[in-house]
Protein backbone atom coordinates (compact mmCIF):
# COMPACT_ATOMS: atom_id res chain seq x y z
CA UNK A 1 0.00 0.00 0.00
CA UNK A 2 2.68 2.60 0.94
CA UNK A 3 4.39 1.65 -2.24
CA UNK A 4 1.94 4.23 -3.78
CA UNK A 5 3.78 7.10 -2.13
CA UNK A 6 6.66 6.52 -4.47
CA UNK A 7 4.17 7.37 -7.17
CA UNK A 8 4.61 11.10 -5.61
CA UNK A 9 8.34 11.43 -5.17
CA UNK A 10 8.57 14.23 -8.59
CA UNK A 11 6.49 16.28 -5.65
CA UNK A 12 8.51 14.79 -3.11
CA UNK A 13 12.34 13.18 -3.51
CA UNK A 14 12.61 11.41 -0.47
CA UNK A 15 9.36 9.45 -1.10
CA UNK A 16 11.13 7.74 -3.58
CA UNK A 17 12.34 5.43 -1.30
CA UNK A 18 9.16 3.69 -0.99
CA UNK A 19 10.11 2.44 -4.41
CA UNK A 20 12.88 0.14 -3.29
CA UNK A 21 12.12 -3.59 -2.29
CA UNK A 22 15.05 -3.89 0.56
CA UNK A 23 13.58 -0.61 2.20
CA UNK A 24 10.09 -2.31 2.30
CA UNK A 25 11.17 -5.33 2.99
CA UNK A 26 12.81 -4.00 6.22
CA UNK A 27 10.24 -2.04 7.04
CA UNK A 28 7.73 -5.19 7.06
CA UNK A 29 10.24 -7.40 9.00
CA UNK A 30 9.51 -4.54 11.39
CA UNK A 31 6.49 -3.83 11.62
CA UNK A 32 5.06 -7.78 11.90
CA UNK A 33 7.44 -7.90 14.91
CA UNK A 34 6.20 -5.07 16.50
CA UNK A 35 2.98 -5.86 15.64
CA UNK A 36 2.94 -9.44 17.36
CA UNK A 37 4.92 -8.00 20.33
CA UNK A 38 2.02 -5.82 21.22
CA UNK A 39 -0.64 -7.89 20.39
CA UNK A 40 0.50 -11.12 21.44
CA UNK A 41 0.03 -10.60 25.11
CA UNK A 42 -4.10 -10.31 24.74
CA UNK A 43 -4.07 -12.96 22.04
CA UNK A 44 -2.76 -15.48 24.52
CA UNK A 45 -4.57 -14.64 27.12
CA UNK A 46 -8.18 -14.44 25.18
CA UNK A 47 -6.53 -18.31 23.70
CA UNK A 48 -6.37 -19.36 27.36
CA UNK A 49 -9.35 -18.39 28.37
CA UNK A 50 -11.49 -19.81 25.84
CA UNK A 51 -9.49 -22.98 25.20
CA UNK A 52 -9.64 -23.78 29.38
CA UNK A 53 -7.06 -26.95 29.48
CA UNK A 54 -5.11 -26.22 25.93
CA UNK A 55 -4.07 -28.12 23.30
CA UNK A 56 -4.70 -32.06 23.75
CA UNK A 57 -1.26 -33.63 24.25
CA UNK A 58 -0.63 -36.72 22.78
CA UNK A 59 -1.12 -39.98 24.82
CA UNK A 60 1.45 -42.05 23.01
CA UNK A 61 3.84 -39.01 22.18
CA UNK A 62 7.45 -38.53 24.63
CA UNK A 63 5.83 -38.78 28.88
CA UNK A 64 7.46 -36.05 29.54
CA UNK A 65 5.26 -33.58 27.77
CA UNK A 66 2.32 -34.50 29.64
CA UNK A 67 3.59 -32.76 32.33
CA UNK A 68 5.98 -30.09 30.95
CA UNK A 69 2.88 -28.85 28.09
CA UNK A 70 -0.13 -29.67 29.46
CA UNK A 71 -2.43 -26.40 29.86
CA UNK A 72 -0.90 -24.57 27.05
CA UNK A 73 -3.13 -23.09 24.42
CA UNK A 74 -2.63 -23.60 20.87
CA UNK A 75 -3.67 -21.50 17.66
CA UNK A 76 -0.84 -18.96 18.23
CA UNK A 77 -0.46 -18.96 14.44
CA UNK A 78 -3.11 -16.70 14.61
CA UNK A 79 -0.30 -13.50 16.01
CA UNK A 80 1.87 -14.88 12.99
CA UNK A 81 -0.55 -14.62 10.68
CA UNK A 82 -2.21 -11.26 11.72
CA UNK A 83 1.55 -10.02 11.83
CA UNK A 84 2.39 -11.00 8.34
CA UNK A 85 -1.08 -10.31 6.67
CA UNK A 86 -0.91 -6.71 8.38
CA UNK A 87 2.63 -5.66 7.65
CA UNK A 88 2.24 -7.03 3.82
CA UNK A 89 -0.96 -4.99 3.11
CA UNK A 90 1.13 -1.92 3.95
CA UNK A 91 4.37 -2.76 2.89
CA UNK A 92 4.06 -5.01 -0.13
CA UNK A 93 2.69 -3.82 -3.83
CA UNK A 94 -1.01 -4.39 -3.87
CA UNK A 95 -0.66 -4.48 -7.87
CA UNK A 96 1.40 -7.25 -7.71
CA UNK A 97 -0.40 -10.89 -8.47
CA UNK A 98 2.08 -12.74 -6.83
CA UNK A 99 1.94 -11.07 -3.43
CA UNK A 100 -2.12 -12.25 -3.38
CA UNK A 101 -1.47 -15.23 -4.08
CA UNK A 102 0.81 -16.25 -1.18
CA UNK A 103 -1.38 -14.44 0.88
CA UNK A 104 -4.19 -16.68 -0.25
CA UNK A 105 -2.53 -19.87 0.05
CA UNK A 106 -1.13 -18.85 3.65
CA UNK A 107 -4.45 -17.53 4.98
CA UNK A 108 -6.17 -20.71 3.23
CA UNK A 109 -4.05 -22.87 4.54
CA UNK A 110 -4.30 -21.02 8.10
CA UNK A 111 -8.20 -21.54 8.15
CA UNK A 112 -7.42 -25.20 7.32
CA UNK A 113 -5.10 -25.51 10.45
CA UNK A 114 -7.56 -23.00 12.32
CA UNK A 115 -10.70 -25.99 11.59
CA UNK A 116 -7.91 -28.59 12.69
CA UNK A 117 -6.74 -27.07 16.15
CA UNK A 118 -10.09 -26.11 17.20
CA UNK A 119 -11.80 -29.37 16.43
CA UNK A 120 -9.17 -30.73 19.00
CA UNK A 121 -9.50 -27.86 21.61
CA UNK A 122 -13.38 -28.22 21.77
CA UNK A 123 -12.76 -32.39 21.89
CA UNK A 124 -15.15 -32.80 19.19
CA UNK A 125 -12.29 -34.46 17.09
CA UNK A 126 -8.78 -35.44 19.08
CA UNK A 127 -7.64 -35.76 15.42
CA UNK A 128 -8.83 -33.12 13.77
CA UNK A 129 -10.97 -33.41 10.63
CA UNK A 130 -10.37 -36.35 8.05
CA UNK A 131 -6.58 -36.17 7.22
CA UNK A 132 -7.83 -37.17 3.33
CA UNK A 133 -10.53 -34.60 3.50
CA UNK A 134 -7.95 -32.16 4.43
CA UNK A 135 -5.61 -33.25 2.05
CA UNK A 136 -8.17 -32.51 -0.77
CA UNK A 137 -8.43 -28.64 0.26
CA UNK A 138 -4.92 -28.13 0.58
CA UNK A 139 -4.88 -29.55 -3.19
CA UNK A 140 -7.70 -27.65 -4.63
CA UNK A 141 -5.96 -24.09 -3.37
CA UNK A 142 -2.34 -25.17 -4.12
CA UNK A 143 -3.69 -26.57 -7.64
CA UNK A 144 -5.48 -23.02 -7.83
CA UNK A 145 -2.64 -21.12 -6.57
CA UNK A 146 -0.43 -22.54 -9.38
CA UNK A 147 -3.31 -22.23 -12.20
CA UNK A 148 -3.39 -18.01 -11.10
CA UNK A 149 0.46 -18.39 -11.29
CA UNK A 150 0.61 -19.57 -15.07
CA UNK A 151 -2.09 -16.56 -15.70
CA UNK A 152 -0.02 -13.86 -13.83
CA UNK A 153 3.50 -15.25 -15.32
CA UNK A 154 3.78 -15.31 -18.89
CA UNK A 155 5.20 -18.84 -20.90
CA UNK A 156 7.39 -19.83 -18.90
CA UNK A 157 5.75 -20.14 -15.65
CA UNK A 158 4.60 -23.83 -16.51
CA UNK A 159 8.33 -24.84 -16.36
CA UNK A 160 10.81 -25.98 -13.71
CA UNK A 161 14.56 -24.84 -13.44
CA UNK A 162 17.23 -27.60 -12.60
CA UNK A 163 19.73 -26.76 -9.77
CA UNK A 164 23.08 -26.41 -11.23
CA UNK A 165 21.56 -26.61 -14.80
CA UNK A 166 22.08 -23.54 -16.11
CA UNK A 167 19.31 -22.70 -18.80
CA UNK A 168 17.73 -25.71 -18.64
CA UNK A 169 13.86 -25.76 -17.75
CA UNK A 170 11.73 -28.44 -17.83
CA UNK A 171 8.32 -27.98 -19.17
CA UNK A 172 5.61 -29.70 -17.86
CA UNK A 173 2.57 -27.78 -19.55
CA UNK A 174 -0.47 -28.45 -18.08
CA UNK A 175 0.37 -31.21 -15.29
CA UNK A 176 2.61 -27.86 -13.44
CA UNK A 177 -0.41 -26.69 -11.42
CA UNK A 178 -0.82 -30.90 -10.11
CA UNK A 179 3.50 -30.79 -9.40
CA UNK A 180 2.92 -26.98 -7.65
CA UNK A 181 0.35 -28.03 -5.90
CA UNK A 182 1.99 -31.35 -4.86
CA UNK A 183 4.91 -29.31 -3.46
CA UNK A 184 2.90 -26.93 -2.05
CA UNK A 185 1.10 -29.17 0.08
CA UNK A 186 4.03 -31.39 0.58
CA UNK A 187 5.72 -28.17 2.24
CA UNK A 188 2.37 -27.15 4.63
CA UNK A 189 2.28 -30.67 5.96
CA UNK A 190 6.43 -31.49 6.58
CA UNK A 191 6.48 -27.88 8.71
CA UNK A 192 3.55 -29.17 10.28
CA UNK A 193 5.26 -32.25 11.33
CA UNK A 194 7.86 -30.68 12.51
CA UNK A 195 6.54 -28.26 15.17
CA UNK A 196 6.59 -30.66 17.98
CA UNK A 197 8.92 -28.98 20.36
CA UNK A 198 9.28 -25.46 21.93
CA UNK A 199 10.62 -23.24 18.95
CA UNK A 200 11.60 -26.43 16.35
CA UNK A 201 9.54 -24.96 13.78
CA UNK A 202 9.50 -21.18 13.63
CA UNK A 203 13.26 -20.68 13.73
CA UNK A 204 13.89 -23.23 10.51
CA UNK A 205 10.72 -21.61 9.01
CA UNK A 206 12.47 -18.03 9.36
CA UNK A 207 15.46 -19.21 8.02
CA UNK A 208 13.66 -20.88 5.04
CA UNK A 209 12.14 -17.69 4.70
CA UNK A 210 15.23 -15.76 4.85
CA UNK A 211 16.64 -17.94 1.91
CA UNK A 212 14.05 -17.68 -0.31
CA UNK A 213 13.75 -13.81 0.20
CA UNK A 214 17.24 -13.69 -1.29
CA UNK A 215 16.45 -15.59 -3.52
CA UNK A 216 13.05 -14.09 -4.64
CA UNK A 217 14.88 -10.45 -4.92
CA UNK A 218 17.80 -12.27 -7.16
CA UNK A 219 15.42 -14.25 -9.51
CA UNK A 220 12.82 -11.05 -9.24
CA UNK A 221 15.87 -8.72 -10.81
CA UNK A 222 17.13 -9.52 -14.51
CA UNK A 223 20.41 -7.60 -13.77
CA UNK A 224 21.38 -10.30 -11.01
CA UNK A 225 19.48 -13.19 -12.51
CA UNK A 226 21.30 -12.94 -15.53
CA UNK A 227 24.48 -12.90 -14.06
CA UNK A 228 23.97 -15.66 -11.77
CA UNK A 229 22.12 -18.24 -14.77
CA UNK A 230 18.88 -18.05 -12.98
CA UNK A 231 15.66 -17.96 -14.48
CA UNK A 232 14.22 -14.32 -14.17
CA UNK A 233 10.61 -13.92 -13.25
CA UNK A 234 9.98 -10.67 -13.53
CA UNK A 235 7.34 -9.54 -10.33
CA UNK A 236 8.66 -11.77 -7.75
CA UNK A 237 11.26 -10.01 -6.28
CA UNK A 238 7.67 -8.17 -4.03
CA UNK A 239 7.73 -11.42 -2.16
CA UNK A 240 10.99 -10.36 -0.47
CA UNK A 241 8.46 -8.01 0.96
CA UNK A 242 6.01 -11.47 2.52
CA UNK A 243 9.51 -13.47 3.48
CA UNK A 244 10.49 -10.47 5.22
CA UNK A 245 7.26 -10.25 7.57
CA UNK A 246 7.06 -13.61 7.98
CA UNK A 247 10.11 -13.30 9.61
CA UNK A 248 9.42 -10.66 12.18
CA UNK A 249 6.19 -11.98 12.71
CA UNK A 250 8.45 -15.25 13.65
CA UNK A 251 10.62 -13.36 15.62
CA UNK A 252 8.08 -12.00 17.59
CA UNK A 253 5.92 -15.30 17.95
CA UNK A 254 9.35 -16.85 19.14
CA UNK A 255 9.69 -14.48 22.02
CA UNK A 256 6.94 -16.24 23.56
CA UNK A 257 6.90 -19.67 21.81
CA UNK A 258 10.63 -19.79 23.60
CA UNK A 259 11.36 -22.97 26.09
CA UNK A 260 9.08 -22.79 28.16
CA UNK A 261 6.42 -21.63 26.06
CA UNK A 262 3.53 -19.59 26.26
CA UNK A 263 1.55 -20.61 23.56
CA UNK A 264 2.19 -22.95 20.43
CA UNK A 265 1.57 -22.12 16.69
CA UNK A 266 -1.13 -24.97 16.10
CA UNK A 267 -2.17 -26.26 12.68
CA UNK A 268 -2.90 -22.85 12.06
CA UNK A 269 0.84 -21.38 12.17
CA UNK A 270 2.72 -24.55 11.10
CA UNK A 271 0.25 -25.27 8.01
CA UNK A 272 0.35 -21.36 7.16
CA UNK A 273 4.37 -21.02 7.32
CA UNK A 274 4.65 -24.45 5.24
CA UNK A 275 2.12 -23.18 2.74
CA UNK A 276 3.71 -19.88 2.30
CA UNK A 277 7.24 -21.43 1.86
CA UNK A 278 6.14 -24.32 -0.73
CA UNK A 279 4.27 -21.09 -2.50
CA UNK A 280 6.85 -18.85 -3.04
CA UNK A 281 9.40 -21.73 -4.10
CA UNK A 282 7.21 -22.85 -6.59
CA UNK A 283 6.60 -18.81 -7.76
CA UNK A 284 10.50 -18.48 -8.00
CA UNK A 285 10.65 -21.61 -9.64
CA UNK A 286 12.73 -23.00 -7.29
CA UNK A 287 10.73 -26.06 -6.86
CA UNK A 288 13.74 -28.48 -6.86
CA UNK A 289 15.95 -26.67 -4.25
CA UNK A 290 12.99 -26.39 -1.56
CA UNK A 291 14.01 -30.20 -0.72
CA UNK A 292 17.20 -28.57 0.08
CA UNK A 293 16.92 -25.18 2.02
CA UNK A 294 13.86 -27.00 3.47
CA UNK A 295 15.65 -30.16 4.06
CA UNK A 296 15.23 -30.48 8.07
CA UNK A 297 11.05 -30.46 7.17
CA UNK A 298 11.65 -33.24 4.82
CA UNK A 299 13.40 -35.23 7.07
CA UNK A 300 10.46 -35.17 9.49
CA UNK A 301 7.89 -35.84 6.77
CA UNK A 302 10.22 -38.81 5.26
CA UNK A 303 10.49 -40.06 9.09
CA UNK A 304 7.09 -40.28 9.48
CA UNK A 305 6.28 -41.78 6.29
CA UNK A 306 8.95 -44.74 6.64
CA UNK A 307 8.00 -45.37 10.49
CA UNK A 308 4.27 -45.76 9.21
CA UNK A 309 5.32 -47.72 5.89
CA UNK A 310 7.60 -50.40 7.71
CA UNK A 311 5.48 -50.64 10.71
CA UNK A 312 3.22 -51.95 8.08
CA UNK A 313 4.92 -53.83 6.61
CA UNK A 314 6.53 -55.77 9.17
CA UNK A 315 4.97 -54.80 12.81
CA UNK A 316 8.20 -53.19 13.85
CA UNK A 317 9.61 -50.03 14.29
CA UNK A 318 12.31 -47.69 12.35
CA UNK A 319 12.85 -45.22 14.48
CA UNK A 320 11.87 -45.22 18.66
CA UNK A 321 9.35 -42.75 17.88
CA UNK A 322 7.96 -40.31 14.73
CA UNK A 323 8.60 -37.73 13.75
CA UNK A 324 12.12 -38.13 14.32
CA UNK A 325 12.61 -35.19 16.65
CA UNK A 326 10.72 -37.62 19.17
CA UNK A 327 13.22 -40.40 18.83
CA UNK A 328 16.00 -38.61 20.03
CA UNK A 329 13.73 -37.46 22.67
CA UNK A 330 13.52 -40.82 23.75
CA UNK A 331 17.32 -41.71 23.29
CA UNK A 332 17.78 -39.23 26.25
CA UNK A 333 18.28 -35.65 24.43
CA UNK A 334 17.06 -32.54 26.31
CA UNK A 335 14.27 -30.56 24.20
CA UNK A 336 16.93 -27.80 23.99
CA UNK A 337 19.40 -29.80 22.63
CA UNK A 338 17.18 -31.15 19.92
CA UNK A 339 16.06 -27.90 19.30
CA UNK A 340 19.22 -26.17 18.88
CA UNK A 341 20.63 -28.47 16.65
CA UNK A 342 18.15 -28.66 14.66
CA UNK A 343 18.45 -24.56 13.65
CA UNK A 344 21.68 -25.59 12.84
CA UNK A 345 21.42 -27.84 10.23
CA UNK A 346 18.55 -25.77 8.84
CA UNK A 347 20.96 -23.27 8.77
CA UNK A 348 23.67 -25.44 7.24
CA UNK A 349 21.01 -26.70 4.78
CA UNK A 350 19.99 -23.08 3.75
CA UNK A 351 23.65 -22.49 2.74
CA UNK A 352 23.98 -25.18 0.76
CA UNK A 353 21.03 -24.22 -0.97
CA UNK A 354 21.90 -20.77 -1.44
CA UNK A 355 25.34 -21.85 -2.87
CA UNK A 356 23.28 -23.63 -5.67
CA UNK A 357 22.48 -20.78 -7.30
CA UNK A 358 26.23 -19.74 -8.65
CA UNK A 359 26.72 -23.57 -9.43
CA UNK A 360 25.67 -23.20 -12.56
Amino acid sequence: MLSLLAEYSHLFGPLNVFRYITFRAACAAATALFFVFFFGPQVINALRVKQGKGQPIRADGPPSHLLTKKGTPTMGGLMILSGLVAATLLWANLRNPYAWIVLYVTVAFGSIGFYDDYLKVTKQSHFGFSGWLRLGFEFAIGIGACYLMMRAGGDDMHKVAIPIMKGYLLDLGWLFPIFGGFVIVAAGNCVNLTDGLDGLAIVPSMIAAGTFAIIAYLVGNSVFSSYLGINHVAGVGELTIICSAMIGAGLGFLWFNAPPAQIFMGDTGSLALGGLIGTIAVAVKQEFLLPIIGGLFVLEGVSVIVQVGYYKATGKRIFLMAPIHHHFEQKGWKEPQIVIRFWIIAFVLALIGLSTLKLR
